[in-house]
């Protein structure tokens, strides 16, 4: 790959394992970032912060963690303060494009190595981790005046169990799937699993979903449905069941 500049755009995820991808090919990157919409789960900042030491022994570099320059604090505090859900609610893709992709171009565009390039004329490479098995994600991503984009897992055919065999094999913990804990993308059993793992982390997204006003088109963060409504019925339905026969304890406490 020809490279005056690579950016490396670094998500929460198992995809990051793209950084080991670079070291192992000798590649190094100009920069390498992190677009924190104040919103995702613990282990994820915990892997970021985990791969970012792991950059700076391996590549030299640090993950720059940045954010939205905005009168909100958050997505989160957006949402609650507009009495709105997040846009992916309504089927549009706008938080991304606020709380993530703008936040890392301003970086970029007061970077002054990377205005050095567009002064000389050049561009810069843009390095994102869709891996191989995500064959439609950045393929309407046009090359610019300023920009081209990379994607090197899948240049390097890696799909989803390559990115893990690679965590394993820096000794680095496999992250788990990256998104805002509050995302209506989100899976039912997702929800469900966020409501187990992470209680008060559940309870704020309610809040996101109470708070929220006007809600023609959609019902709530699930879009057609409400995530306080599934955990409750989720809940009754256990309630419901039988209580299981008790059962004698096979164990032989080391008896042969």
């Amino acid at each position: 790959m020809e490279n005056e500049f690579l950016a490396v755009l670094c998500g929460g995820g198992r995809n990051n394992a793209m950084a080991f991808g670079f070291y192992e090919r000798g590649i190094v990157p100009d920069i390498m970032t992190f677009a924190d919409t104040g919103g995702e789960k613990p282990e994820t900042y915990r892997a970021i912060e985990l791969l970012s030491r792991w950059c700076d022994d391996h590549l030299g570099q640090t993950i720059l963690k940045v954010s939205k320059d905005s009168m909100y604090e958050s997505l989160e505090d957006q949402s609650l303060r507009t009495h709105t859900l997040p846009s992916a609610a309504y089927g549009w893709r706008s938080c991304s494009d606020k709380w993530k992709i703008q936040p890392q171009d301003k970086l970029l565009n007061n970077f002054p190595p990377a205005r050095d390039i567009w002064d000389a004329g050049k561009k810069i490479t843009k390095a994102l981790g869709y891996d191989a098995g995500e064959r439609r994600r950045g393929e309407k991503m046009q090359e610019n005046e300023k920009y081209r984009f990379w994607f090197p897992l899948k240049e390097w055919d890696w799909f989803l169990e390559d990115c893990i065999a690679a965590y394993k094999r820096h000794g680095l913990p496999v992250p788990p799937k990256s998104a805002c804990f509050y995302c209506p993308s989100s899976t039912k059993f997702e929800v469900k699993a966020l409501a187990k793992e992470h209680p008060d982390l559940f309870d704020r997204a309610v809040a996101i979903e109470r708070n929220a006003e006007n809600l023609q088109t959609v019902k709530g963060l699930g879009r057609h449905w409400k995530w306080e409504e599934l955990v409750q019925i989720s809940d009754l339905q256990m309630s419901l069941l039988p209580e299981p026969p008790q059962m004698t304890c096979t164990c032989l406490d080391g008896e042969e």
